[in-house]
């Protein structure tokens, strides 16, 4: 039977859920010692390149696995993704040079330029319009908690045991997702379904984006900028401001953004999807100001809070409102081309970072101000929208049961 609004969430989705946090916990336990740890190597001056070439290749990937996604299958794509992050972290113990290093982190990408483009596709398939955006905000969610926990456990592993021990964990966390995958059903209806040939990796010029999804991919662009720069130059602020963690900014942005989206995740569903944006997009310009501004420790941490509570709806909204505009037989492209959106701003925010920073304190200032520039402009671009909603699509794939996806 279809999934319906009294029961939209059935176990397949839980498990989903479950598979995201693990992937998400698996990359981040990382993220609060890579900036050290590159610069042990005889890189500090490359920080910005940790998060941009990671985006770049994920990026560069989300053709591919949403043409594979809506041929192959959601789940051997998830799979895929999470098999890379598995393989990264055994590797690296042996990238023992800075060229290594990057480009290690250049192949760590394609584990985000798949696994997320299949997750988001699996979810639409399951849940009913009308919970569309509590159903992303939700997945999300569990992804964030795995953002949260990931920094503050990463931080302690680094700490109390070694920086290998740090990446094999990452990887066996990796594990623990495709294990979780295993235990789905397909969700791609049978009479699209191919076998993977390499024939199916040559991509025609229609394929590459979903035009249909552009002016939320604008939006994500711009809105996501702020990220990859924040990210960026985080743990070495925390450090130049004295906090005794480097993740506490990660926890306090987290904690913020579970709350939001606890508290208000069917927002987009009764209210319209771009009118949560503007509001969500303008509390991110405000704390990016606050970044920009407030050097101190108490106004660091509240910027990391209002910073959560303006995210923690973003990208779930910008995910629904592309489901909402895209041609239910091109799922996955359209999700791909969101997420393709998604590494370019997260990509160029942290090489603008990485350019403007340069490890001189005085220029943090700098990388706040530009990020919120980005951010103003997706505000008045959102203001110049309809808050009328999109037409549904003419065909609707009939949906499958939640429930059974087990």
């Amino acid at each position: 039977m279809p999934a319906t609004s009294s029961r939209p969430y059935g176990l397949g989705f839980w498990l989903m859920c479950l598979s995201s946090f693990l992937f998400f916990l698996s990359f981040n336990l990382l993220l609060p010692e890579l900036p050290d740890h590159l610069t042990h190597l005889g890189g500090g001056n490359y920080k910005g390149y940790i998060i941009a070439l990671f985006t770049l290749t994920a990026g560069l990937s989300r053709p591919f696995s949403g043409k594979l996604s809506d041929t192959v299958g959601r789940i051997p794509v998830m799979i895929f993704g999470s098999l890379v992050c598995f393989l990264c972290g055994f590797a690296y113990p042996f990238a023992q040079t800075v060229v290594a290093f990057l480009g290690l982190r250049l192949l760590h990408g394609f584990s985000t330029g798949f696994k997320p483009t299949g997750t988001a596709a699996y979810i639409a398939d399951i849940v009913p319009d009308e919970r569309r955006g509590e159903a992303m905000g939700l997945v999300g969610l569990t992804g964030t908690l795995g953002m949260a926990v990931g920094p503050m456990l990463g931080t302690w592993i680094g700490e109390h045991f070694s920086i290998n021990a740090l990446f094999y964990t990452s990887s066996g966390v990796a594990l623990l997702s495709v294990l979780v995958q295993g235990t789905l059903t397909e969700t791609l209806a049978p009479a699209q379904r191919q076998k993977f040939r390499p024939g199916l990796l040559r991509l025609h010029r229609d394929e590459l984006i979903e035009p249909r999804v552009l002016v939320p991919a604008l939006v994500m662009v711009l809105a996501l900028f702020p990220f990859g720069a924040v990210l960026t130059v985080v743990p070495d602020q925390s450090k130049l401001l004295g906090l005794s963690s480097k993740g506490l900014f990660y926890t306090s942005y987290t904690i913020a953004a579970l709350a939001i989206r606890l508290a208000a995740g069917r927002a987009s569903d009764r209210y319209g999807r771009v009118r949560v944006l503007r509001w969500s997009v303008a509390v991110v310009a405000l704390s990016l100001a606050l970044l920009a501004g407030w050097t101190t420790p108490t106004g660091f941490l509240v910027a990391a809070v209002l910073f959560g509570l303006g995210t923690g709806l973003v990208s779930p909204t910008l995910l629904a409102w592309g489901v909402d505009l895209s041609d239910p037989a091109y799922r996955g492209r359209a999700m791909a081309t969101l997420y393709i959106a998604l590494e370019v701003g997260i990509g160029l925010g942290a090489l603008a970072a990485g350019w403007i920073y340069v490890n001189k304190a005085e220029r943090l200032p700098w990388v706040h101000g530009l990020s919120l520039l980005m951010t103003l402009a997706a505000l008045v671009y959102l203001l110049t929208l309809s808050t009328k909603p999109a037409p549904a699509p003419a065909v609707e794939p009939e949906p499958v049961a939640a429930e059974d996806l087990v």
